[in-house]
């Protein structure tokens, strides 16, 4: 439902996405008056600045060496320099809809670029964990029925996911949870006393560093096997307490591990998120468990599927020998960046200024960059070659992006815009690339492209 900007009459969109965390709520009240948002009804504090942030668009939107041009000259520009960079690296992909994301993608195959997300940066460890153990998963509806033992380890949500509580994990009245909290055991594991933390039932301090030794203690235990006697001074957490929670763990009806980037970003990365995923599988041969990952806002969930659903990878993944290969350290923009390997660089839907480090954001302008963005205000689109400004996602643009939990979600539009989206605008590259490749006689695949 596009709603007329003309009128003045407040008007009301129910059931509308919200895309600020992981939990993607879709119950957000908008409320419209005079062509601007003035409420969301529902949204937590992020997303209500969100929502009536300043959303006004001008007239123009595509920019060439930072003047206006007609969107047909940006095309073709952008075009030629993703067409003519030897190692072009394409990279964001977290605030925009899946369409625009599967379209990433097929440029990316077309001129043989460097591909990487934004959560080769945030939750990548998770990634690759997934690789190599697997993942016993769930739906957040079903930890809000079923879950009577709750565990966060290395996440706030109360902070980085303010409805998470209230919507699945902790308040939320199920099938098999009529009473809410009261139907809940809640753990929180985390190296200092988080918001989440003063809300459980039971907060285990661990200490920095150790979380890989914990989680194969709890898998030691989980299985009747003994367990080395300082596991208490190595973690920070008693044995005795290690064994009454694989106990509990054991004998709880429906149990769910949430877990955050405290566990990726300490020593043993990814490591520790294999050690977390095999301890779920382990109780599994006892109870039902389930593992799921914080992720962070936008459709960083739904760029892991499609990038995972097009190419096999989930993250990092090169193009230039004419078929993806994955090497996360060679191919993820901050190894790309840091190396200065890159000769090109298209943004797509990403604020530097949030996920890049100074050196890297430096780097960017210093090779023809391409920015495509629904702030004009964002780091470095005065500097890029060409800038698009697009039009934003669950406000002005529709498509599908995906909750935490892999459901996917419908984004309608409340708000009509004169600017193109991402996925019109992507399109509209990769079809002006192959017309170049075919007028200079080049075969029209990726396969063309020298291989680094």
């Amino acid at each position: 439902m596009t709603i007329d900007c003309a009128s003045s009459l407040p008007v009301v969109v129910s059931n509308s996405v919200c895309t600020q965390c992981g939990c993607v709520c879709d119950d957000i009240g908008l409320v419209i008056e005079n062509g601007r948002i003035t409420a969301a009804n529902n949204a937590c504090d992020k997303g209500r600045e969100w929502f009536l942030g300043n959303h006004e668009e001008g007239d123009e939107f595509a920019f060439v060496e930072g003047k206006p041009a007609p969107l047909t000259e940006a095309i073709d520009r952008a075009a030629q320099i993703l067409l003519k960079a030897r190692y072009p690296l394409i990279f964001g992909l977290s605030d925009t809809p899946c369409e625009a994301q599967r379209q990433a993608v097929a440029l990316a195959d077309r001129v043989g670029a460097c591909l990487d997300t934004t959560t080769s940066i945030s939750h990548g460890a998770f990634g690759m964990a997934f690789q190599e153990v697997g993942e016993v998963t769930c739906s957040l509806g079903e930890v809000k029925n079923r879950a009577d033992l709750v565990f966060f380890w290395g996440t706030d949500p109360a902070t980085t996911h303010p409805r998470h509580g209230e919507r699945y994990s902790l308040e939320a009245k199920g099938l098999f949870t009529p009473n809410g909290r009261s139907d809940r055991f809640v753990v929180v594991v985390d190296v200092d006393e988080t918001s989440t933390a003063k809300k459980a039932d039971l907060f285990l301090q661990i200490k920095k560093g150790s979380d890989f030794e914990a989680l194969w203690g709890l898998r030691a235990l989980v299985k009747g096997l003994a367990t080395r006697d300082d596991i208490g001074a190595q973690t920070g957490i008693p044995l005795e307490v290690l064994k009454a929670l694989a106990e509990r763990m054991k004998s709880c009806h429906f149990g769910i591990l949430f877990f955050g980037p405290g566990l990726s970003a300490s020593r043993g990365r990814h490591m520790n998120a294999e050690a977390a995923l095999g301890l779920v599988k382990d109780l599994n041969d006892y109870t039902r468990f389930y593992a799921k990952p914080m992720t962070g806002p936008g459709n960083v969930t739904g760029a892991d599927n499609v990038v995972c659903w097009q190419t096999g990878y989930p993250l990092g993944v090169h193009f230039g020998q004419g078929f993806p290969r994955f090497n996360p350290g060679e191919f993820t923009a901050l190894d790309v960046l840091g190396r200065g390997e890159a000769d090109a660089v298209m943004l797509v839907a990403i604020d530097p200024a949030e996920h890049l480090p100074v050196a890297a954001r430096k780097f960017l302008g210093s090779v023809p960059s391409i920015h495509l963005s629904d702030n004009p205000k964002a780091e470095g689109n005065d500097r890029a070659t060409v800038l698009f400004l697009t039009a934003t996602y669950g406000i002005r643009a529709a498509g599908t992006v995906y909750r935490m939990d892999d459901v996917s979600l419908p984004l309608r539009p409340v708000l009509a815009t004169k600017r193109p989206t991402d996925e019109e605008v992507l399109v509209a590259i990769e079809r002006r690339v192959h017309a170049l490749q075919v007028e200079s006689g080049m075969k029209p695949s990726s396969s063309s492209k020298r291989a680094r």
